[in-house]
Formats: C-alpha cells, structure tokens, sequence
C-alpha cells in the first residue's frame, strides 16, 4: 500500500521545512533562488524562495527574513535546528536566478545572478556544501525535493525536467 504523501508549498519569499514522506515545491523561479537545505539521514528538509540577495535592499523596518538570501539561508538553518537536525549534516541544492530580462547591465537588471551569488556566500559562510545546481539561463522554474531520495526535481520553462 502506498502512502499517499503532501506535497508542501513555498510561495514566494517563505520557506517551509518537511519530513518524509512529505514533499516540498516551489513555483515561479524567475530571477528568484529556490534553495533547499536538507539532512540526508534523517531525512527533512527545508526550501526557501529567495527574492532578494541583501535584506538592505529591504525598504521598512520589519523585514521579511525569507525574501533575501542573507537572512533568509541563515533562517532556514535555524528553522531545521528547531526540528533536530543538527547543522553540520546540512547540504544544499539551488535553482533558479535566471536573467529574466536581456536590456541592460545595471545591477538592478541582474537580480537573478545576485541571487545566485548571495545564496552561495551565505552556504560557505554557514559552512553548508552545495551539492548541485541549476541556475541562471533565461527561462522560470518549478522545483520539487524529495527528503527521502535527496533528489531535487527541476522543471524548466521550454525545457525537459532534470533531477539534481
């Protein structure tokens, strides 16, 4: 008998932690960086959609953690620590940051490889491996991780979908 299992939502700027049997997806990857952290042995993990690379670029004072990549990787550590994995057992597979729009060169126009830069500085910084990618190009994404095979399903826009 097969378990039926959920598969759980990140919308945009969230992130969300799940266990086997249970999924974690996230849609629309356009210049934003899926990342998901997760341990293989027992088996959780966690996903998070990065907007931004820098939470200075937050315009109030009450910031969404999960909408930059510098608080938000950081968050999700401590999100999976709460649920007893322990950090150092953390790796990390990413997608996403594509260059959604060609005219122009200006740093505001190249969000997506920003993204993808803040993601990786903060994973060395917390000392988390990067296992796999699948980043920049031209075209959104829809991920999907399975905590208990560690597979990071990757569906690209005009594109076959890939496991990483």
């Amino acid at each position: 008998m097969k378990v039926l299992n959920k598969v759980v939502r990140v919308g945009i700027a969230d992130m969300n932690i799940v266990s086997e049997p249970d999924t974690i997806r996230t849609s629309g990857l356009g210049s934003c960086v899926g990342v998901v952290l997760y341990d293989e042995k027992k088996k959780i993990a966690g996903l998070l959609h990065v907007m931004l690379p820098d939470s200075s670029l937050g315009k109030s004072d009450k910031i969404n953690v999960a909408k930059f990549a510098d608080t938000g990787v950081y968050s999700l550590m401590e999100m999976l620590k709460q649920a007893g994995v322990r950090p150092l057992s953390l790796k990390a597979k990413i997608a996403g940051g594509s260059q959604m729009f060609q005219f122009g060169s200006s740093d505001t126009i190249r969000i997506g490889p920003r993204n993808v830069e803040a993601v990786k500085k903060e994973l060395k910084r917390l000392s988390i491996p990067l296992i796999a990618e699948d980043t920049g190009g031209s075209s959104g994404r829809t991920i999907e991780f399975d905590p208990s095979t560690s597979k990071l399903q990757v569906r690209t826009v005009n594109a076959d979908t890939k496991e990483i």
